[in-house]
């Protein structure tokens, strides 16, 4: 940098700081208007500024102190037509700071806005009064954004300039991705801070105070003394930052000199270690599958699992900027979060059976087998009815936008879809149970939405009760050959009840063998306890899905109605046969908590996982063909017995034999399907769009895991075989995967650099 120009900047600085004081609050700092891109081409325009004199530096603070006056920054002065005026137009022009979103999303916008989640289009009588109630309780519950003060004329125009001098298509891409990045950032908000107390060293800082109490999961100043205490696995960045060593944006790596966080100098930042500091969720432990030895354990077998909630779950650590527990990651509810175009069932089975194998892509040596089900449709109105019972949490940790306010929402887009052949009961619990709606029409939605409306959070969690009373309800109003299910929606967190856990899930089992069953809902974050309502919807002979946003909602209540709702097979086993001749070790990839043992196949009394209509089911095997070394536990040879050999049938060719189980929805004794499976030997550049999708998603999930059967995984990898296996995609759920694979890469590289 030359003389003149480092004279140049000094002049603009100097100019800057002037008005900075001239105008008696914050304007930006001086690197925020001139970034390092543009301050090369900026020094012409330097000149000509100069060449009107230093002492115009004096006038324009004059002038800007004048501007206070004349027009208000925070509102826009009106033209002769009640139309904005030329400043107005200019201040509209500028690019607007960062709000501050949850990661939940308004049920319905107030009216003439625009906005992605909506209710259901259709216009009815009722939604005139309750359902706009619900919606305005919703979107009130959610923090207001801060205002933002317009600048001067003047420095809009000046940075309007600097930013004519960037390369457009770079600096749109940039801009997009760290104001995608900040507000993800912002929105990990938690409600429950007061901030109206908290002090900062110095008035212009108090912005960066506010964002930085919003940087990452588990940051608070509940003391309101200026002194945030940061909990959770990124600390050690949010320490660097503060300290001015770094200022790097939290998710995207990228520079951000725009956001001036050496303004926060001087606070201090309290670790509280680890984030099992602050995190109270919890998470069956989940061991992963291992590779056995077809010569020792020739017979796989498990239960299905049509459950999607740690997909769901997923995506919400990523979307605030957090790789998930491991335990969170289940495999097998990720790739069946998708659904798969598999044929049809014919005939009088309740499904259809699909198998596929191609080559294994984190393990070139072995073989991936893909088992797919699909579930027969049902048309709605082919029933005998529907007995629903809402079994709601308004307990007082469900006082949070992402808890209560989103369930009533949610259950709004279901009520949409109910009629006069359904019947709804609500029941409610906190400290105590109590039937807030008797058994009532689903076309006489007001009263049902009026219902609902009421609720409120406050109390503590005797969930229990609650299950008790809404088993009760739905038995009292039972349809025979209907549907009848009770839907629990809560975080998990029942922390009060002396009802014995396992008495409770005696009791759920005995009604789901009644014809009773259970979907699980879960909210929240912080205290929720996913572990314990996978295990009350395995119980419930139900299924068990996280919601996150209303988009979710929308997936699960109106998209999958049927699917949720329906029971088309329930008890559903499957059992894999291998050939020792083809097939030297195999893995089945997920379903650790669905495992069985082997003489449990056959025993109609042991209880396995439903299909609802319409739903598909996938597993996944990796295979080691004969030949292949695989890393197996040593075993001693046996005394007193012989091991037996390969018989005559293992010569056919087969790679493995397939039987599935499965129990009509009101039966008791279990049919048989049996299918012999050979491998055709393909490549997986000639698998279907499915099953390179199937596997792109348990790839993803090895990965997150940290599995140490992953291979040579790669993010690359997961992105590659998605594109490829994208095919239709209706509701833009395939098209989500690749954002997450991003920030869980990006995630990654950091968590790499910390440690």
């Amino acid at each position: 940098m030359t003389h003149e120009s480092r004279d140049t900047d000094g002049a603009l600085r100097e100019l800057f700081q002037k008005a900075k004081r001239a105008e008696g609050r914050r304007v930006p700092a001086f690197h925020e208007v001139l970034r390092p891109s543009a301050r090369g081409r900026s020094r012409n325009r330097g000149r000509r500024i100069l060449a009107v004199g230093l002492p115009a530096a004096a006038l324009l603070s004059l002038v800007l102190a004048a501007s206070l006056f004349l027009v208000p920054s925070s509102r826009m002065r009106p033209g002769p037509n009640g139309a904005a005026g030329a400043d107005s137009v200019a201040l509209e022009s500028a690019p607007e700071e960062p709000k501050m979103p949850l990661p939940v999303e308004p049920t319905v916008p107030p009216a003439g806005d625009t906005a992605t989640e909506t209710a259901p289009e259709r216009s009815t009588p009722h939604e005139s009064a309750p359902k706009r109630k619900i919606a305005e309780g919703y979107a009130a519950s959610l923090p207001s954004p801060p205002q933002v003060e317009a600048k001067p004329l003047q420095i809009r125009q000046f940075e309007a300039e600097a930013e004519a001098d960037r390369p457009q298509a770079e600096e749109e891409l940039a801009q997009r991705s760290a104001q995608i990045a900040w507000e993800r950032a912002l929105a990990t908000t938690s409600s429950t801070v007061d901030r109206s107390s908290a002090t900062s060293p110095e008035p212009q800082a108090r912005e960066y105070y506010e964002r930085l109490l919003a940087l990452a999961p588990g940051v608070s100043d509940a003391e309101g003394d200026g002194a945030p205490v940061v909990h959770g696995a990124r600390y050690r960045e949010l320490n660097a930052m503060v300290g001015g060593v770094s200022n790097v944006q939290p998710l995207t790596g990228r520079r951000a000199d725009q956001f001036d966080m050496n303004s926060i100098a001087g606070m201090t930042v309290r670790s509280a270690g680890s984030e099992e500091a602050w995190n109270a969720e919890g998470y069956r432990s989940v061991d992963e599958n291992a590779f056995v030895a077809v010569t020792e354990n020739p017979l796989s077998t498990f239960s299905i699992d049509v459950d999607t909630a740690s997909y769901s779950n997923i995506r919400r650590f990523l979307a605030v900027g957090q790789l998930p527990p491991p335990d969170a990651v289940r495999i097998e509810e990720m790739v069946n979060y998708f659904d798969y175009d598999y044929p049809a069932p014919a005939g009088d089975a309740p499904f259809s059976t699909d198998v596929e194998i191609a080559d294994c892509p984190w393990n070139l040596k072995h073989r991936l087998a893909r088992i797919g089900i699909k579930g027969r449709e049902v048309v709605r109105g082919e029933h005998a009815g529907s007995n629903l019972v809402f079994l709601l949490d308004v307990s007082g940790s469900m006082n949070d936008p992402s808890k209560l306010p989103l369930l009533k929402s949610a259950l709004v887009l279901l009520v949409e879809q109910l009629t006069s052949r359904d019947q709804v009961s609500i029941v409610v619990y906190a400290g105590s149970s109590g039937l807030v709606l008797p058994s009532t029409s689903g076309d006489a939605k007001t009263e049902i939405l009026d219902a609902l409306d009421r609720l409120r959070a406050g109390g503590s969690t005797n969930g229990g009760a609650g299950l008790q009373l809404a088993y009760r309800v739905a038995r009292e109003n039972f349809i025979p050959g209907g549907v009848n299910r009770v839907i629990l929606a809560t975080d998990g967190d029942f922390n009060v009840g002396v009802t014995s856990h396992g008495a409770l899930l005696r009791s759920i089992e005995k009604d789901a063998k009644e014809g009773i069953f259970l979907t699980a809902l879960g909210f929240g974050y912080g205290n929720y306890q996913d572990d314990r309502l996978e295990h009350l919807a395995d119980k419930g002979n139900g299924n068990y899905a996280y919601i996150d946003r209303l988009k979710e909602a929308r997936k699960v209540l109106v998209e999958e109605l049927s699917g949720t709702l329906f029971t088309i097979a329930k008890d559903v086993k499957i059992q894999v046969e291998f050939n020792p001749r083809e097939v030297g070790a195999y893995r089945l990839i997920g379903y650790e908590n669905r495992m069985l043992k082997k003489e449990d196949f056959n025993d109609d009394r042991k209880d396995a996982g439903e299909i609802g209509a319409g739903h598909t089911v996938t597993a996944l095997y990796e295979l080691v063909p004969v030949g292949e070394v695989v890393d197996l536990p040593n075993v001693d040879e046996l005394r007193y017995q012989t091991a037996i050999g390969p018989s005559e049938e293992a010569d056919n060719g087969e790679l493995f034999t397939l039987k599935l189980r499965y129990k009509e929805p009101d039966g008791d004794q279990s049919r048989l399907l049996t299918f012999p499976i050979a491998d055709q030997g393909h490549g997986m550049e000639a698998a279907s769009e499915d099953l390179r999708f199937a596997a792109a998603v348990a790839q993803f999930g090895l990965l997150l895991r940290d599995s140490e059967y992953k291979g040579n995984a790669s993010f690359g990898s997961v992105t590659r075989l998605a594109l490829e296996g994208a095919g239709p995609d209706k509701h833009g759920y395939r098209a989500e995967l690749f954002e997450m694979v991003r920030r869980a890469e990006a995630l990654a590289v950091q968590s790499s650099v910390t440690d």
